[in-house]
């Protein structure tokens, strides 16, 4: 497998804006900082996450709402659009191999596959102990499993996907965590191929530049299949 990471800088990234209209949307959450929600997304439907402040990380999964054995995989995901980011375009792709959604919009042009979620071994292990009892991305992902009712547990946490967070790959392969690359109102725009739930930590980290040490909200809008416009 050949995994190239040569992407264009985000000087060089050219916007591939939207057209449609958040009136004709079916929903509208805005989620606060910090915080996990479980949405689920039916095939056809479009949804878009906004980055409503700028440089908020949201780690987001993705399983098939029908057998939640199927998520989202980096490694299909990366394997078959040959490359580490993600942006207009790129197909996320369950561990069987199907299409779950496609980025069909996006004004920000650097969303992070490797990162992972925060968690307290995690911000021992890049801070300092004393930081191991900080809110994290995967107590948001534990804390939502515990109370929904859709057969989502521990065992089925796997790699997720940092929408709007910067995490640059070195030449000699070590991942650098930097300053983010978004703005305020700048978003991603996801089109569902399959029915799906996707689970959301709006990242709480206070440690890590990405997000300038801020956590703030993000919001997402759904369309169904035909939109009013």
């Amino acid at each position: 497998m050949t995994i190239t990471t040569t992407i264009p800088a985000s000087a060089a990234f050219q916007p591939h804006a939207s057209s449609l209209d958040p009136a004709g949307a079916t929903l509208r959450h805005r989620q606060p900082a910090g915080e996990p929600w479980l949405a689920e997304i039916r095939a056809g439907q479009t949804v878009r996450i906004v980055d409503l402040m700028g440089n908020q990380a949201a780690d987001v999964l993705f399983y098939n709402r029908h057998d939640v054995a199927e998520h989202y995989s980096v490694a299909d995901t990366l394997l078959r659009q040959g490359g580490i980011y993600l942006t207009t375009g790129s197909v996320l792709v369950s561990n069987q191999g199907n299409a779950m959604l496609t980025i069909v919009a996006d004004t920000c042009g650097r969303h992070d596959t490797l990162g992972g979620a925060c968690a307290a071994e995690s911000n021992t292990v890049r801070y300092a102990l004393q930081k191991k009892f900080m809110h994290s991305c995967r107590d948001n992902y534990l804390l939502a499993m515990s109370q929904s009712d859709v057969g989502l547990s521990k065992r089925d946490l796997v790699p997720n996907i940092n929408f709007f967070m910067n995490v640059p790959v070195t030449p000699e392969g070590t991942l650098q965590f930097a300053d983010g690359v978004s703005g305020p109102g700048k978003y991603v725009e996801l089109h569902a191929q399959m029915d799906v739930w996707m689970l959301v930590s709006n990242c709480p980290q206070l440690n890590n530049p990405c997000n300038g040490y801020d956590p703030t909200p993000v919001e997402f809008i759904v369309w169904d299949a035909a939109p009013r416009l």
